[in-house]
């Protein structure tokens, strides 16, 4: 019952086992009465102590608010520090000296500071592509682009999913982010039907409503004439991969690769989702003869490369067609921010694998 509500890890039985003696529950009076906010504490210093065992580090934050959303620059005040502990959700039972120690030195100012966004360079993610891409038509319909090949008979697609939580009014949008653009002109310049959507995943309680808009546009541009609808592939990034697993769990036939680029393949222990159908570790087992292809960053943030680590291994029990992509120096959204050769050869790699199932055998 606990790992619903966060990460166990450390904690030792006796310990859960009182815990779970005194929960008692939380006095409806806190709920309902209101929160009034004097600004008192403003000034004060703020810490934060982050358990990396429940999902959460340092870098994961940075990583958000290098995204731009304005309601996390106030963390990026000089006055508010960060400190990490390698445990679960209830450090002060799994290790009660390292957080004491953590908290007098917070208490003495110390602390990581996290790095403000820098407006003349912009955020990493809305960099140049690494690589020089084709100029290619673009058709907007709704929420979804296509990117459309040189070509006369309906051709294969791939469908680009971005990942998130992503807020709701952040712009320019995911599917005008350089990274993901530069992947679907590609798609279309080696004679594919490249596709970007957006989907509504704001929160990490929208996942339900994002795999569905992720459905509805993969119909919608099968219908295309323009596109060969038995011949479709599907690529997620980031936070998008935990979408991937309906379509692992359940592949259609005309379903000929699907690929994860720095993907999130479990639930974070304190996303709340540890019971719910988004877990592709779990999902893989009804793969089949689905080809998979991960790209695998080598600086992936620990938290997430454990879920990427678990689903490699889920799929060598049940002998999944999984084909990695390495990047040893690469970090989550290397296509932006680390412009190298090695970066350069992995995408390049990935797209001409992904498109070498999407066309199976035929002429491009």
């Amino acid at each position: 019952e606990w790992p619903r509500w966060g990460s166990t890890a450390g904690v030792p039985d006796a310990a859960l086992d009182r815990l779970t003696a005194l929960a008692a529950p939380q006095p409806l009076g806190t709920l309902l009465q209101p929160l009034r906010l004097t600004g008192a504490v403003d000034p004060v210093p703020t810490t934060g102590v982050l358990c990396t065992g429940n999902g959460t580090s340092i870098e994961l934050v940075q990583m958000l608010v290098r995204l731009g959303d304005p309601a996390l620059r106030p963390l990026t005040d000089p006055r508010v520090s960060f400190f990490e502990l390698p445990t679960g959700h209830w450090p002060m039972l799994s290790m009660p000296a390292e957080l004491t120690d953590v908290l007098l030195r917070a208490a003495a100012g110390e602390g990581h500071r996290l790095e403000p966004v820098d407006d003349t360079a912009g955020p990493g993610h809305l960099r140049p592509f690494l690589m020089d891409v084709p100029d290619v038509p673009r058709e907007r319909h709704g929420n979804v682009d296509l990117y459309l090949p040189d070509a006369e008979e309906p051709r294969p697609a791939v469908v680009l999913v971005h990942g998130g939580p992503v807020p709701a009014d952040a712009r320019p949008t995911p599917r005008d982010w350089p990274g993901l653009t530069g992947y679907a002109r590609c798609v279309a310049g080696d004679g594919a039907v490249g596709v970007l959507l957006d989907h509504r995943l704001h929160d990490l309680g929208d996942f339900e409503r994002a795999a569905a808009d992720v459905a509805a546009a993969v119909e919608a541009v099968r219908a295309d004439p323009r596109v060969d609808g038995d011949r479709v592939a599907l690529w997620f990034f980031s936070g998008g991969g935990l979408i991937a697993a309906d379509w692992l769990d359940a592949p259609p036939t005309w379903l000929r690769c699907l690929a994860a680029t720095y993907p999130v393949l479990a639930p974070l222990p304190n996303w709340g989702l540890s019971e719910s159908r988004f877990r592709p570790v779990r999902a893989v087992a009804n793969a089949g003869a689905l080809p998979v292809v991960l790209t695998r960053v080598g600086r992936e943030m620990p938290e997430i490369a454990a879920t990427v680590e678990e689903f490699l291994a889920a799929a060598k029990d049940c002998g999944a067609d999984v084909e990695v992509v390495d990047v040893p120096h690469g970090h989550h959204g290397f296509e932006t921010i680390d412009l190298t050769d090695e970066s350069r050869t992995a995408v390049r790699h990935a797209l001409r694998t992904v498109l070498d199932h999407v066309f199976g055998g035929h002429a491009r």
